[in-house]
């Protein structure tokens, strides 16, 4: 029997195609395959799902999902399911990073609201627990490319400094830390 991680990681999300020329565009190589051309290097991402996997990450440290629009025709996937992705080493400079997939698997086991005792006892298949997992990994995704969007268009240039990305991801920390602080002083 396939395990749950190997359903999911055959499945390929969905994301909103309005952030198609916003943050695609702008930020990855998607839609243009592997390529040498000088664009394409100065590009913070490579593949598309690069960029999917930093909103997805934006979404969770936030705690925040935003449902995908209703209409299927204004959704895109990458026609690549997540077994493949982090792969490539094939770009100079670049090292496989597969393991990312088993943390974005096992934030949303953590984060969704499965009965696991249901699935053991067959009362719900592994599909529907799949479903429950994609669901939830593209509303965090949809929360990080709105959240990515908003911040261009306050400033353009917000995610343009070197360690903009960085920057923000530390921030989860400090925030963390503040947090910490506050329940030793209780």
């Amino acid at each position: 029997m396939e395990s749950l991680y190997d359903i999911w990681s055959k499945r390929n999300p969905q994301w909103e195609k309005r952030y198609q020329e916003s943050i695609m565009d702008v930020f990855t190589d998607y839609g243009r395959g592997t390529t040498s051309y000088q664009h394409a290097r100065a590009k913070t991402f490579g593949a598309g799902y690069e960029a999917f996997i930093i909103a997805f990450f934006i979404g969770l440290y936030f705690d925040q999902t935003k449902p995908l629009i209703e209409d299927k025709a204004q959704l895109k996937t990458y026609g690549q399911p997540i077994q493949y992705w982090g792969n490539q080493e094939n770009r100079i400079g670049r090292t496989s990073y597969g393991e990312i997939r088993k943390f974005i698997f096992a934030a949303l086991v953590a984060k969704t609201d499965i009965d696991l005792i249901a699935l053991d006892k067959g009362e719900i298949t592994p599909r529907k627990v799949v479903d429950q997992l994609i669901d939830k990994m593209e509303q965090y995704a949809n929360f990080g490319f709105s959240y990515i969007y908003e911040k261009m268009e306050e400033d353009p240039n917000h995610f343009f400094r070197e360690t903009a990305f960085l920057h923000l991801f530390l921030s989860f920390l400090d925030e963390k830390k503040e947090e910490d602080i506050q329940l030793e002083e209780l």
